[in-house]
């Protein structure tokens, strides 16, 4: 399009009207319709093989580029699109993921809560076994103990009995006389308990 108006550009000066034949205008105007049939004819034929020219060597390859350069252009919108796309797409893969990351560690925190809530009763519960075993067993330790104590008093108690009743009487007693008053000391004395 240029070419063809630096073409009529340089045509112009061949419309120009010769010297005398002005027609009533000043002398040195031109008139770019005033001129003769030959130099319309040359003018023509020039611009002609100039736009011929110009569609051979020049148009042809602007155009070439233009068409490359706007496939290029298509080619990397296209190619920005599928990046987008792929990067929108990774975008919610990881949203994907960061979701379930999420939910995975929340249901370890309340698994790991569970843990140890069982743990603590558990444990509670062995120590409550082990503390009422302790306990059976020191009451009857106390028990033992206890029986232990009252038979070595009644044996005392029986053995005192008899020394003074020996004294007291003043002979020595048998053991079997011994052993049965120690029976009746022992009785005696678990009668006074019970009541």
């Amino acid at each position: 399009m240029i070419a063809a108006f630096a073409a009529l550009a340089l045509a112009v000066p061949v419309f120009a009207a010769p010297e005398g034949e002005a027609g009533g205008h000043g002398e040195g105007e031109y008139n770019i319709f005033a001129g003769d049939f030959g130099n319309i004819l040359w003018t023509l034929v020039i611009f002609v093989l100039v736009i011929v020219i110009l569609r051979a060597f020049a148009w042809g390859p602007i155009l070439e580029n233009l068409k490359k350069r706007e496939d290029f252009i298509r080619d990397s919108l296209d190619q920005a699109k599928e990046h987008r796309d792929s990067a929108e797409a990774r975008l919610k893969e990881y949203e994907q993921k960061l979701v379930e990351a999420r939910s995975e560690a929340t249901a370890i925190v309340e698994e790991g809560r569970r843990d140890s809530e069982v743990l603590h009763r558990k444990i509670e519960q062995e120590a409550r076994v082990e503390a009422e075993k302790i306990v059976a067993r020191a009451k009857r330790e106390i028990q033992i103990a206890r029986e232990t104590a009252v038979k070595e008093l009644y044996d005392l108690s029986g053995q005192l009995a008899t020394g003074i009743a020996a004294h007291i009487l003043g002979r020595e007693l048998k053991v079997e006389d011994q052993e049965r008053m120690i029976d009746e000391a022992i009785d005696e004395m678990s009668g006074l308990q019970a009541e």
